[in-house]
């Protein structure tokens, strides 16, 4: 069966996105909430009007992904976090997989022996995958990452639509 292959780089390069995340694999997460917007910047209501043409709309997103880069961040991991909190299912299922991937991990490769049972660490696995695989699949991941991909669109780019440039980033780029 041959291998199917996607050009990511013809597909980037009509999005103009070839380098924009670029610097987001080579920070550390402290770097990079480090240069965080104030609250009153990010949520300037004098800044906010409505964009004149297309040009216009993609001229702000452009500048206003790369300026407020981390508050988009936080924005997304807030929305993750209320995701999870609406389907506690959802967070149950993670915690129990996270969890007892952390107690077959402290095993060490021994078998665990209650005195009654004796259960491999292959067994464990197999237990934890056949509890955890129905129970995620009726929690619902796939819509719930579909709720965070579209509510993180909606709110980021609607930001970055609606939010003006400041008038100092207006004047640098007009040419001489």
């Amino acid at each position: 069966m041959a291998r199917i292959s996607l050009p990511i780089d013809a597909l980037t390069s009509r999005l103009n996105l070839s380098g924009r995340f670029d610097s987001v694999r080579s920070q550390s997460i402290a770097a990079r909430f480090a240069n965080l917007k104030p609250i009153s910047e990010f949520f300037d209501f004098k800044r906010l009007s409505k964009p004149q043409n297309f040009g216009e709309v993609q001229s702000r997103v452009n500048y206003n992904l790369g300026y407020f880069s981390s508050n988009y961040s936080v924005v997304f991991v807030m929305l993750g976090i209320y995701c999870l909190l609406t389907n506690l299912l959802l967070l149950f299922v993670i915690c129990l997989l996270v969890a007892g991937m952390y107690g077959i991990g402290m095993l060490g490769g021994n078998d665990l022996d209650l005195g009654f049972v004796r259960a491999t660490t292959s067994q464990l696995y197999t237990t934890l995958l056949v509890v955890c695989v129905p129970l995620g699949i009726y929690a619902g991941p796939v819509a719930a990452l579909m709720w965070l991909i579209g509510a993180s669109a909606v709110s980021i780019l609607g930001h970055a639509v609606f939010m003006d440039k400041p008038i100092e980033s207006a004047f640098s780029e007009e040419a001489v």
